[in-house]
């Protein structure tokens, strides 16, 4: 399954381009039902194994091929922290899509207990006030340390580092990773 996504992404992004492609979406549709169901994935652009653009969708409000389309288009040419990307650039970039599961809230009464209820499986979406910020599940392998991962996701949300002290609302979720070879 994860090659139709890829292909249904890379196809998204090359329409984006002016591009042409081939991509047959009805008959992707009719072999894989899935495609129709809500789903909410994140799409990870990479060149030369560093981010090039991530844009997501938390929460399953939409067909996934449509999240898929969506936000694959968005990564490429809508991610604040890149420049769009280029005709060029699209030759050598590799797509990674996250399909993530609901995300679920979780009750804890202090950072010793959060630190016994996550791991390195999990993404994790900090909430205080009207601050949220994500990270996948992937992103423990570049900081995984416990202490180092929430004092970024913190920052992220535009937070002070130690914002855990504050007890924000934390959710969990998983997601199965399809990466370009």
């Amino acid at each position: 399954m994860g090659e139709i996504l890829i292909e249904l992404a890379r196809a998204s992004i090359a329409i984006a381009l002016g591009i042409s492609s081939d991509f047959d979406l009805q008959k992707a549709q009719q072999s894989y039902p899935i495609l129709n169901q809500k789903g909410a994935v994140f799409i990870t652009l990479t060149q030369d194994q560093k981010l090039r653009g991530c844009i997501g969708s938390l929460t399953a409000h939409r067909p996934l091929y449509k999240d898929i389309i969506i936000n694959a288009k968005l990564s490429a040419l809508s991610d604040s922290r890149f420049s769009p990307l280029t005709v060029k650039e699209f030759a050598y970039t590799k797509i990674e899509i996250s399909l993530l599961s609901a995300p679920k809230a979780i009750e804890y009464s202090s950072i010793t207990q959060l630190q016994s209820l996550v791991s390195s499986q999990d993404g994790v979406v900090l909430t205080l006030g009207d601050q949220r910020a994500t990270y996948l599940p992937s992103v423990w392998e570049s900081l995984p340390n416990f202490d180092s991962f929430f004092a970024s996701l913190c920052q992220k949300a535009g937070l002070k580092a130690n914002c855990l002290t504050q007890h924000p609302s934390i959710e969990l979720y998983q997601a199965t990773k399809y990466k370009e070879k």
